[in-house]
C-alpha cells in the first residue's frame, strides 16, 4: 500500500515547485513589463505646450516603419485634441539622411502628410530607393510637385537646419534604431521594446494618460 503515499507525496512536491515557480516568475513579470518603455534622463522639452506631445522617430528606407505606417496612421487620426503628434525622420547611417533631406523637404513644403505614403510605396513596393534628388523629383512631379520648387527647397538651408534638429533630438532621447517614440520629453518605447507594433501604441495609450493624470 505504498503507492497512493507516493502519489501524494508526489503531488505535494509537485505543488510546491508550481508554488515557487510563480513566486520567480512574479518579478521576472515585473521586470518584463518596465521593459516596455524607460524614461528620458534627462527630460526634454517640448514643443508643444499644454498638450501631451508623442514623437515617432522613424526612416523611409525601414521595412518596420514601412509595416507600421498604416496602423499608425489610422491610430494618430483619432487622437484627442489634447494630445499632439509629430514624426521625426532621424539619419543614423548615410545611406538614411537622403531620405531625411526628402522628409523635411516635404514637411517644408506642406507635402509631408499626403505624400509619405507615395515614398514608403516607392521604396518598398516598387523598389526606388530615391538615393538621389533626381529620382525624388522625378516621382515626385507624378504627384503634381513643382519639380524647381522641390529642388531649391531640398537644397536650402531651413531644410538643413530642420535635419540638424531632428539628430540632436534622436541623440537626447537615445536613439539607436527605429521605428521608436517619445512621449512628452518623459519617456521612450519601441515596437521592439513592446512586443509589436499593437503593443506599441498601446504602451504609447498608457503613457499618454500617465502624462494627463500628472498635468492635474
Amino acid at each position: 500500500m505504498t503507492e497512493p503515499k507516493d502519489l501524494a507525496t508526489r503531488r505535494f512536491l509537485k505543488t510546491i515547485a508550481g508554488g515557487a515557480v510563480a513566486l520567480v516568475a512574479s518579478p521576472l513579470l515585473a521586470q518584463q513589463k518596465a521593459a516596455e518603455f524607460r524614461a528620458v534622463n534627462p527630460p526634454q522639452p517640448t514643443d508643444a505646450p499644454g498638450k501631451v506631445e508623442v514623437l515617432e522617430f522613424f526612416w523611409y528606407g525601414c521595412p518596420h516603419c514601412n509595416s507600421l505606417e498604416p496602423m499608425l496612421k489610422d491610430w494618430a487620426a483619432k487622437l484627442p485634441a489634447d494630445v499632439s503628434f509629430r514624426k521625426i525622420h532621424v539619419g543614423l547611417g548615410p545611406s538614411w539622411v537622403p531620405h531625411q533631406q526628402l522628409f523635411y523637404t516635404l514637411e517644408s513644403m506642406g507635402k509631408a502628410d499626403s505624400l509619405g505614403s507615395v515614398v514608403f510605396n516607392a521604396i518598398h513596393v516598387e523598389r526606388n530607393m530615391l538615393s538621389r534628388p533626381e529620382a525624388m523629383a522625378d516621382l515626385l512631379a507624378k504627384h503634381g510637385v513643382d519639380r524647381k520648387l522641390f529642388t531649391d527647397t531640398y537644397q536650402s538651408f531651413a531644410v538643413r537646419t530642420r535635419m540638424r534638429k531632428a539628430s540632436a533630438v534622436a541623440e537626447a532621447y537615445g536613439l539607436d534604431g527605429v521605428p521608436a517614440f517619445g512621449v512628452n520629453g518623459k519617456w521612450f518605447t519601441s515596437p521592439s521594446m513592446a512586443g509589436g507594433n499593437a503593443q506599441a501604441l498601446r504602451v504609447l495609450e498608457q503613457l499618454i494618460e500617465r502624462e494627463r493624470r500628472g498635468a492635474r
